[in-house]
């Protein structure tokens, strides 16, 4: 399903949904939900608001009943947890309950960032249970939620000693340095793919390298690129030589909007898209595009399992010379939540490697935790691409060459997704 278009608002409407810092929807998301952002949860964001409880006008944390109710309630995204196919349950979960006692309970109901927020956010603001102990936001909606004081804070010391595995490279963020209240879930690459056969009959080559690979006028009309904002113009600064990581000007911005209005307008791009990209690889509608690292795994890995004959990948994939982006989806307990200790068991309990490894062979994004590459190679008939994909067990080395965009001020935030939308057309 496209993220390319938002629901059309008003332009008051169009400015508080654009309010705050953020950084990427996850590779499962859609850019519409925005409108049911009311104009409560903006300002409650930006904190401009007092909602009863705290001594700082911030609700406070939950009682937390853990030790007498012996539940977590977890919300997530679709496809995000390793799931039997014949008996349609969570093998790692069924193990947590075995090993714990805790009854976990898994929903996949986020579909968008925004959607989901405008579900929960008048119930965070007034410090109120949204019957969901544990979710997954993307960076940019985790920061949103972390600033505005509505996730609680974690105790690592006593309940997450495995949160001393995460990866370097995600230790710290800018919206929650030393991760006090939020952990990675999995993280990703934004980066070129391409339909191997199709590329190679077009322009003659095998491999595509940088972004100028992409703006070859042989590839006219068969291009497509995301329709998050941090994905395709952090790539595009990045092939200019600026660090959308780093402070950045407006000017910046505007030089790599400009190219993105140049090759749309010139018919370089056939769609600005979302998820549906792989559809368009698949069809051949699109020969390259900007993409998701472990979607293209996943695509190769499905068109290994039916055609047993391939003796090569069909779909490359491949971060630009110039880097890549780098975005995570992140777990947090909500501030209502009254089983704060039993989620931090269960975060504990994805942390241990031997689990977080039968996680990655199952959803093959970035694996945040250490060791788990060592365990995915005793695992039963898993996939060697995988155990050794350096998209889903990455290097040091091969993190310094990513990138995370910067959070916005308030008024970047919103200056700065006008004008993408304004290229998109919409």
């Amino acid at each position: 399903m496209s993220r390319s278009r938002r629901p059309q608002l008003s332009p008051e409407e169009a400015a508080l949904v654009r309010l705050m810092s953020g950084g990427r929807l996850s590779r499962r998301g859609l850019l519409g939900g925005a409108g049911a952002l009311g104009l409560g949860a903006v300002l409650a964001a930006c904190g401009t608001t007092s909602p009863s409880g705290g001594a700082t006008g911030t609700p406070l944390p939950a009682t937390d009943i853990s030790e007498t109710d012996r539940v977590v309630k977890w919300a997530s995204w679709t496809l995000y947890l390793d799931k039997d196919g014949t008996t349609k349950q969570y093998p790692t979960l069924k193990a947590f309950q075995n090993k714990t006692g805790i009854v976990p309970s898994y929903f996949e109901e986020i579909e968008d960032n925004d959607s989901y927020f405008g579900r929960i956010q008048a119930q965070l603001r007034q410090g109120q249970d949204i019957g969901r102990d544990v979710i997954v936001f993307t960076d940019w909606m985790a920061a949103r939620v972390v600033n505005a004081r509505w996730a609680q804070k974690l105790d690592k010391d006593k309940n997450i000693p495995n949160a001393a595995r995460i990866l370097d490279k995600l230790r710290n963020v800018d919206y929650d340095p030393g991760r006090n209240y939020s952990l990675t879930w999995q993280s990703g690459y934004t980066g070129l793919a391409w339909n191997v056969a199709k590329y190679r009959e077009l322009t003659g080559k095998s491999e595509m390298k940088s972004l100028d690979d992409l703006w070859n006028p042989k590839l006219k009309g068969r291009i497509s690129v995301l329709s998050e904002m941090r994905d395709t113009i952090g790539l595009i600064m990045l092939s200019q030589g600026v660090d959308p990581g780093k402070p950045f000007t407006a000017d910046n911005f505007a030089a790599a909007t400009a190219v993105l209005e140049k090759q749309i307008s010139g018919g370089q791009i056939r769609q600005v898209k979302g998820n549906s990209y792989k559809e368009d690889l698949i069809s051949g509608d699109s020969v390259a595009v900007m993409a998701w690292s472990g979607d293209v795994f996943q695509l190769n890995s499905e068109a290994r399992s039916a055609n047993l004959n391939l003796t090569s990948d069909p779909y490359g994939f491949a971060l630009p010379e110039s880097g890549g982006m780098l975005w995570s989806d992140n777990l947090l307990i909500p501030i209502g939540s009254p089983h704060k200790m039993n989620a931090e068991i269960l975060m504990n309990y994805y942390y241990d490697p031997t689990v977080a490894a039968k996680v990655a062979a199952y959803v093959n994004y970035i694996c945040p935790v250490k060791g788990a590459q060592e365990e995915i190679r005793k695992l039963p008939s898993v996939d060697i691409q995988i155990a050794n994909s350096k998209y889903i067990f990455p290097t040091e080395e091969d993190l310094a060459g990513v990138h995370r965009f910067r959070s916005l001020t308030t008024r970047e935030e919103k200056d700065y997704s006008n004008a993408f939308q304004q290229v998109l057309g919409s």
